[in-house]
């Protein structure tokens, strides 16, 4: 969430980076947060007075009594015992604004850095690099939808996944599942040279899923085990950005870097009929997240690097490719800076994002409490954190189906990939 502090002490800077955004409904909310903010301190101030003179009244009401004044004593007692009954009153509406203002908060999106783009929606966002490794003409058998090469070659069996678990499951079967596994490894090892290995769990608590911003806004688009109070995690980014939730680190220690392979579920609400054939959008799918918990002097370069690994990955797969910076009317509720990598599929004609690279500035520090010290000063910080999807199996696996599919049908196994394929280099069949 935002720093309200940051809100209360420099409101035109904070609304002037909010409207940025394109939602004019936003500055409302922040207008709203500054009004509950303020009662809250009101309510603080009234809350310190009633109690001093409740301290003042009992002082006064020792002496009386002392003094044998008891019908004086008894009207001061009467008055501390209003003054309690308004204290009590206080306590109630302080708690009720201060979840207010806490729901508030939760719902306001982060402030774009200053030098992210300024848009209205992802018409407006432009091409930062690319196309890379396009060809200037692709070949007929190339412009095949992998979902049709897939069932031919029997490496895809949505049909069945859709007896067992219903719509949008995806099955991969045969050379299929192992391509799926071997982009997991490549990716994994193509980061293992600083980012340690972590398989967190897959199922997490609603804290855990409000720290990194998915909470309560996309409620709709997560699986719920309401039984229990968990989620289902729509990536990795959610475990892996609580393991130092409610922690203070040393400088020294930052940068920390993480990566995990995991399931990932998200229920898609609301994309029905839209993108679902084949491997392009499902309820469940296999990713490669990096993620890093900086300082903010930090960030810029670690955004970069983040950036640069997913760029490799996909440059060694042999993939077109193009990177585009998200415009501030297309970022996502925790972005502070984002961009997508996206891959062309010839067969659908179409380009695929295939990852984001997100700073979240301490936007999602701040909700989890994730802190840092700096050696030799007093205080301390929230720290910056930033992820990206290394590898997202569904559209790469599909990509890889489009540009390397052969004139006989067969699809050629991208050259870095062979080491992890059991020996083939060609898929030719289940």
């Amino acid at each position: 969430m935002i720093d309200i502090r940051h809100l209360r002490n420099d409101p035109e800077t904070v609304k002037a980076l909010m409207a940025r955004r394109s939602k004019p409904a936003l500055v409302d909310e922040l207008e709203r947060a500054l009004r509950l903010d303020a009662r809250l301190r009101d309510i603080t101030t009234e809350r310190d007075t009633t109690r001093q003179r409740v301290n003042e009244l009992s002082k006064q009401v020792g002496q009386l009594r002392k003094f044998g004044d008891d019908a004086g004593a008894e009207a001061l007692m009467a008055e501390s015992r209003a003054l309690g009954d308004g204290e009590a009153a206080l306590a109630v509406e302080f708690a009720e604004v201060e979840e207010a203002l806490r729901a508030v908060l939760l719902s306001i999106p982060n402030l774009p850095h200053p030098d992210a783009v300024v848009g209205t929606g992802d018409h407006e966002n432009p091409v930062r690099k690319g196309p890379v490794n396009m060809p200037q003409v692709f070949a007929d058998w190339q412009r095949v939808p992998h979902w049709e090469t897939g069932e031919a070659l029997g490496i895809l069996d949505n049909e069945r996944a859709v007896k067992i678990s219903g719509a949008m499951f995806t099955m991969q079967r045969g050379a299929g599942a192992t391509l799926a596994r071997a982009l997991c490894q490549f990716a994994l090892d193509s980061n293992a040279d600083v980012f340690e290995e972590i398989r967190p769990p897959s199922l997490v608590t609603t804290a855990t899923l409000t720290a990194t911003g998915q909470l309560p806004k996309f409620a709709d688009d997560a699986y719920a085990i309401e039984r229990d109070d968990l989620w289902c995690i729509p990536t990795a980014e959610s475990s892996l950005t609580s393991i130092h939730a409610g922690e203070i680190l040393a400088d020294t220690e930052l940068p920390v870097r993480y990566m995990a392979h995991t399931s990932c579920y998200r229920r898609e609400a609301g994309s029905a009929g839209r993108d679902t054939r084949g491997m392009l959008r499902a309820h469940e799918f296999d990713k490669v997240e990096i993620l890093a918990v900086v300082t903010p002097d930090q960030a810029e370069e670690v955004f970069q690097d983040l950036l640069r690994r997913v760029e490799r990955v996909i440059d060694a797969l042999g993939l077109p490719y193009r990177v585009i910076e998200i415009c501030t009317g297309d970022m996502g509720q925790s972005h502070h800076r984002s961009v997508d990598v996206e891959v062309y599929a010839p067969g659908c004609d179409t380009w695929l994002e295939v990852s984001s690279v997100s700073w979240f500035s301490d936007y999602q520090a701040r909700r989890a409490d994730i802190r840092f010290k700096r050696a030799g000063q007093k205080g301390t910080e929230f720290a910056h954190t930033l992820n990206a999807s290394a590898l997202a199996v569904p559209r790469v696996w599909a990509a890889i189906l489009e540009n390397f599919r052969l004139e006989d049908g067969t699809v050629a196994v991208p050259p870095v990939l062979h080491p992890y394929m059991r020996g083939m280099t060609v898929i030719a069949g289940a």
